[in-house]
């Protein structure tokens, strides 16, 4: 069949523009604000491009396939005043990776042209764009490009000029193609899109090798510093050394290319000599646990406080998170030249997974474990790790009520994030979601250097929501401001003072104008088992309960947890504007449906249980209790609901329509419907199917085939590149519920990976989300469902 459209009130929504960001200048001074593109077509998904190694790249480019871009860039001085056009910008804009320099004088982007990636830069005196010529960037292992520390220019990544033509896939094979394993215990979960032979090596390396050279702003470019399939790339703050990795032989057939071989080495930006820091091998012994990690230093990075000053995390217990070990993690340090004894500045009984780095006698360090989701937040002093560390935060990573957030860093002079202190230099300033009992409330705290409670200084309050976004100095903050009706814009707000309010910066209009939107509410009430969740209730424009219940589609994504007490705690604001996304339930409200939005479903699992132990019970407990409620509100017409899910969404989808009989109908879009095909893990679950095989039985959907009577639409990119979600998985399910006569539908849309991409896709999406609960939802009499043929619709 043809691609088809919704109705007009459906598609009026998906086509109103996105909201502008801006993103804050180094000196703080101005708003680089940028407008992201509407939805690609279909010609422009059907570019050509390569599948291979985990990774997705149009050959053409040399970058992602995939990518969102800006169609706008425009300049607005934080304090307020005209927004300042920039001139000489290409006249068909496709910005990627907008990034100001270290002195906030330039701005360097990506433009996305039809034959490849062109560096250009903004000069923001006089708000004039224009191309380096002779840089043609390569993008396919990340970031094409990064500022040097005294804004001279950037290190790029461009594509070799020598590099001739590209290999070619012969139609006549040389022979089979064979993999093996001799005995080793090699655990890897379903990934996507590896690489398959001999040809495939060569085209992955031909396209993945760049060189690294030195693009200065004015004049030529520098002679290549290496050549190779270089991955990410970093300078050291005194603009000395650059830090560089790069993926080499031999390659992997069942891992991406982010676990194959990977050499790092720093390179003297000024004398171009190299040294070796380590070769760390391919990473395919890995245990199935969320913590498993490479063996050997991993996470190499520059310390930003420091002018030249290597860290990297080994773990203590080979990468085995259930090593019966008391350290796991120790963080080393190497000062330049790096031919001295690395200095061991601090271990750790969890995962390190990050640090934030202040002084040099003041770091913080994020301590994390999954098993029973603990985070901490240590400071110590980095010129003396012996001294005593202080716990300023620990609690649970599913604790959003008392969790303080995360320590705000900002740019340095040479670029480089540090941890900004209060003007007492006696504690640092913290940013939090704020999450509360009524909603998240955004706030920004001190927190004392010795431990203790947080100091709010500011806090988003009602009717607004209000996310800090950035210090424009130690007494006013940039925030991003938005409520039920007013589209989010930026504003200045003042921390000593509430009585100032807020200070307007940009006046963005809202994408909606002229649209009937629905309106919405925070619902909150409890499972059986007392737990308590929430959903977001949505109902059209002008409706009142005297008109009686409205067909609802309830939405959900099942979520694991370690405690009752944080699987209740609520999520998200009731004052934020609307946002109505691609994947929304919410478009359903212009055919006159209620909407029953992030429905919480938690899968809780305290001590030794594991949450889907009783997976399938929680989940219609769960989706019980937010009917019921839907229901008591004489909103929800409890004989005319269905549910709806993507991915781990579509999983809970079909396991409802398996176990329960709540529903008029269910729409599951790239979902996994038999965890066999998945038995290295899944989501959460680490235990494999050889672990805890009654529990991946009872948990697919496809051994209850014959259980499903609903009807239910199933959709699905036809080049999905998610883990664990081929397309298969639809194709097989789809198979096994007609062979057991239910009412089935399956759509497969071309060219669409794990999230679709073109409008056509999207569009053609709505309309048979729409038909489908139009059929079988919206009528008061169920209508009668009767086996028939599987023959395509044309």
């Amino acid at each position: 069949m043809t691609y088809q459209r919704p109705p007009e009130p459906i598609e009026a929504l998906l086509d109103a523009p996105a909201s502008p960001i801006a993103r804050l200048s180094p000196d703080r001074r101005m708003l680089l604000v940028v407008q992201p593109a509407t939805f690609p077509t279909i010609a422009d998904v059907a570019q050509p491009r390569f599948r291979l190694a985990g990774l997705r790249f149009n050959p053409a480019t040399n970058g992602p396939s995939r990518e969102p871009y800006y169609v706008s860039l425009s300049l607005q001085p934080t304090g307020g005043g005209v927004a300042k056009q920039i001139s000489g910008l290409p006249s068909a804009l496709k910005a990627t990776s907008p990034q100001w320099s270290p002195d906030s004088r330039s701005i360097a982007f990506v433009q996305r042209t039809a034959s490849g990636l062109e560096l250009w830069t903004i000069d923001v005196a006089s708000a004039n764009a224009q191309r380096l010529q002779g840089v043609r960037l390569n993008g396919i292992l990340g970031s094409p490009f990064v500022w040097l520390p005294d804004s001279s220019g950037l290190l790029c990544k461009v594509v070799p000029g020598d590099r001739g033509d590209a290999p070619k896939i012969s139609d006549v094979p040389t022979g089979p193609h064979v993999s093996e394993n001799l005995g080793s215990v090699s655990p890897a979960p379903t990934y996507e899109d590896m690489l398959k032979t001999p040809e495939e090596e060569a085209i992955f390396e031909f396209y993945a090798t760049a060189q690294l050279v030195v693009a200065p702003l004015k004049g030529a470019v520098h002679p290549p510093l290496a050549k190779g399939a270089i991955g990410d790339v970093s300078v050291s703050p005194n603009g000395q050394y650059a830090l560089v990795q790069e993926i080499h032989r031999p390659f992997s057939y069942s891992f991406p290319a982010s676990e194959f071989p990977l050499q790092t080495e720093v390179f003297n930006l000024k004398t171009g000599e190299r040294k070796a820091l380590f070769d760390r091998p391919l990473v395919d012994y890995l245990p199935i646990a969320n913590d498993a990690v490479a063996v050997g230093p991993r996470d190499y990075e520059w310390r930003s406080d420091a002018p030249a000053t290597l860290v990297w995390t080994e773990a203590g217990d080979r990468g085995d998170p259930n090593a019966k070990v008391e350290v796991h993690d120790r963080l080393f340090a190497l000062d330049a030249p790096f031919d001295g004894k690395p200095a061991l500045l601090l271990e750790s009984p969890m995962r390190l997974s990050g640090v934030d780095w202040g002084t040099p006698h003041f770091a913080v360090a994020t301590e994390a474990r999954w098993s029973d989701r603990r985070i901490r937040y240590i400071a110590f002093d980095v010129a003396h790790p012996a001294n005593p560390k202080i716990t300023l935060y620990e609690g649970s990573q599913q604790d959003r009520y008392h969790s303080p957030g995360s320590p705000y860093s900002a740019p340095n002079s040479t670029g480089h994030d540090v941890v900004q202190f209060a003007p007492d230099g006696k504690s640092v300033y913290f940013f939090s979601v704020g999450a509360t009992p009524t909603g998240d409330k955004p706030f920004i705290a001190t927190m004392p250097l010795t431990g203790g409670a947080e100091k709010i200084l500011w806090r988003s309050e009602d009717p607004a929501y209000s996310a800090p976004v950035g210090l424009l100095d130690h007494g006013t903050a940039l925030v991003r401001r938005e409520t039920q009706t007013e589209p989010p814009n930026y504003f200045q707000v003042s921390l000593e003072s509430s009585a100032d309010g807020y200070k307007q910066i940009t006046s963005f209009a809202s994408p909606y104008a002229g649209l009937k939107l629905p309106t919405k509410q925070l619902l909150k009430y409890k499972r059986a088992d007392g737990i308590e969740l929430t959903a977001t209730l949505w109902v059209p424009a002008g409706y009142d309960k005297s008109q009686g219940p409205l067909p609802t589609l309830m939405e959900a994504y099942p979520v694991e947890f370690k405690s009752r007490s944080t699987a209740g705690q609520v999520s998200g604001s009731p004052n934020r504007f609307p946002r109505i996304t691609a994947g929304s339930p919410v478009f359903f409200t212009q055919s006159g449906y209620a909407v029953l939005e992030n429905a919480s479903i938690p899968i809780v699992g305290e001590g030794t249980a594991q949450p889907n132990d009783t997976y399938v019970e929680q989940l219609v407990a769960g989706a019980k209790a937010a009917i019921d409620y839907g229901s008591s509100l004489g909103v929800v017409d409890p004989k005319r609901v269905a549910v709806m899910g993507h991915s781990y969404g579509a999983f809970m989808t079909a396991n409802l329509l398996a176990h329960s009989d709540m529903f008029r109908a269910g729409i599951a879009r790239s979902g996994a419907y038999n965890r066999t095909l998945t038995p290295y893990g899944f989501q959460a679950e680490e235990r494999t199917y050889w672990q805890a095989p009654e529990t991946y039985y009872k948990m697919s959907p496809f051994n209850y085939a014959d259980k499903i009577k609903t009807p239910i639409l199933l959709i699905h990119g036809e080049a999905d590149d998610n883990t664990g979600t081929y397309p298969i998985q639809s194709e097989r399910f789809y198979a096994a519920l007609k062979g057991q006569g239910a009412t089935v539908r399956l759509v497969f849309l071309p060219l669409e990976a794990h999230g679709y991409e073109a409008h056509e896709s999207i569009q053609h999406m709505l309309w048979e989300m729409n038909r489908w609960l139009d059929t079988y939802v919206k009528p008061l009499t169920p209508v009668s469902t009767v086996s028939g043929n599987d023959s395509p619709t044309h």
